[in-house]
């Protein structure tokens, strides 16, 4: 009998331990990545010159870039930057724009890319997508997977604390996002994945249903983990489908109708999770993402992230423009921005808010 395999794009290799970043020559020599150190690494301008200050006598023949913010320009930037170098590879050293930024650049050269998360405020970490600002709004482009992730816990635990749990919101809204595309497998026949669900899913429960909190040893190796395994995921799947429904349309749409006054990535679709669970007629998840979000300090409430009722339902109304063709319970529902707002207010007494 034949055997069919199924190729699984991912990194060769995953590091998630206390001082990974110490060994970081070494992670590139040993995985044939550079044997040389000859690589471009790319940090923030701001936090960044701490990090070069740190680990540059790790790596002496690399050379250091930095980008200013998350912006297609500056992604663009970069790599025209990078072209003026013989680099083995594009290591990003810090947060989610660091990294998709260099992501993107590495992309448009055809280098490798080394992620090294400085904080789990994503799942950009190891995703096949870079998410990037322009003058529409925030895009979502495909990238190559990273070659290798790098999640050093020391570094991690130095990050500010909401960077933690805004990791924890985006983990958790996996749930709601693999229920759209369920949904949307029965009412519109999208195909879907078991595999990429399968995994989606378990890294949302493992985050529902851990009990510690993340000041606790354990927890954020635990959350860099799924954060991994949520970008493998979307690998596996070719698309962003089993990480992003209605809660990332959600998320999406504060971004543009409000654009000054945004909160993480993380807490907006924690809480867009959690609402399009109570529309999607589960109410329990629901209750349990509300209950969980609250125990890590994330917002239940558009109010908790200084919105009021009616500009989230002004943003719940639009969401479904800003992924043109994705069918989630938004689109199912097709509710008025008034019916929006209602099925706001019952959400709130639901899970006692």
């Amino acid at each position: 009998m034949p055997v069919i395999a199924r190729m699984i794009p991912s990194p060769v290799s995953v590091i998630v331990e206390h001082g990974a970043l110490d060994g970081l020559p070494d992670i590139l020599s040993d995985h044939r990545i550079s044997t040389t150190g000859q690589v471009a690494i790319v940090v923030s301008a701001g936090s960044g010159e701490a990090l070069r200050a740190r680990f540059s006598p790790l790596l002496p023949d690399a050379d250091w870039y930095t980008v200013a913010d998350g912006t297609m320009a500056s992604a663009v930037r970069l790599s025209s930057e990078l072209k003026g170098g013989r680099y083995d590879a594009v290591v990003a050293l810090g947060g989610g724009k660091v990294i998709d930024a260099a992501k993107y650049a590495a992309g448009r050269i055809g280098l490798p890319t080394v992620a090294c998360a400085t904080n789990l405020a994503h799942d950009g970490i190891c995703s096949p997508v870079s998410i990037l600002d322009d003058e529409s709004g925030r895009q979502s482009v495909g990238v190559s997977c990273p070659i290798v992730a790098v999640v050093d816990l020391d570094v991690v635990r130095e990050a500010p604390s909401r960077f933690v749990a805004s990791g924890v919101g985006e983990v958790l809204s996996n749930l709601s996002a693999v229920a759209d595309w369920e949904l949307s497998h029965v009412q519109t026949g999208e195909v879907t994945d078991g595999l990429a669900t399968a995994m989606a899913r378990s890294a949302g429960l493992v985050m529902l249903r851990h009990t510690g909190g993340i000041h606790q040893s354990g927890f954020a190796a635990q959350l860099a983990e799924s954060l991994v395994i949520s970008g493998i995921a979307m690998n596996i799947a070719g698309s962003t489908r089993p990480s992003s429904g209605a809660c990332h349309e959600i998320s999406h749409a504060f971004d543009i109708l409000y654009p000054t006054r945004r909160a993480p990535h993380g807490e907006q679709v924690g809480l867009g999770a959690a609402f399009a669970s109570y529309l999607r007629g589960d109410k329990e998840l629901a209750g349990e993402l509300a209950h969980t979000l609250r125990r890590h300090g994330l917002p239940a409430t558009a109010a908790q992230i200084h919105f009021s009722a009616e500009e989230f339902a002004r943003a719940a109304h639009y969401a479904p423009q800003t992924r043109p063709g994705r069918f989630t319970i938004l689109e199912h529902v097709n509710l008025s921005e008034a019916d929006l707002r209602a099925a706001y207010e019952e959400y709130l007494a639901h899970v006692g808010l």
